[in-house]
């Protein structure tokens, strides 16, 4: 956000986001955790860090909010709830 729009703008998200109701998970020594985000990363073309929320979302039976069309060849692996994209 902040390389499309602008520093404050990134700062004004964060700040939303920090209020929403949701839990921040640090990356532990989770093995299942790591091998599941690298199972994704070498089936897939994705970064790094979606590879770690794609595996949070399948691990933990939760919904992966995005707009980023990387996560379309996830879908049935967990839920993915899409936003718009502008």
């Amino acid at each position: 956000m902040a390389r499309t729009s602008s520093i404050t703008a990134a700062e004004e998200a964060a700040r939303l986001i920090a209020a929403m109701p949701i839990r921040i998970i640090a990356v532990p020594d989770d093995l299942i955790l790591v091998r599941q985000a690298a199972i994704f990363k070498i089936a897939n073309r994705m970064s790094y860090a979606d590879c770690f929320a794609a595996a949070l979302a399948k691990l933990l039976g939760g919904t992966l909010v995005t707009g980023d069309e990387e996560f379309r060849p996830l879908e049935g692996e967990f839920s993915i709830q899409w936003l718009p994209r502008k």
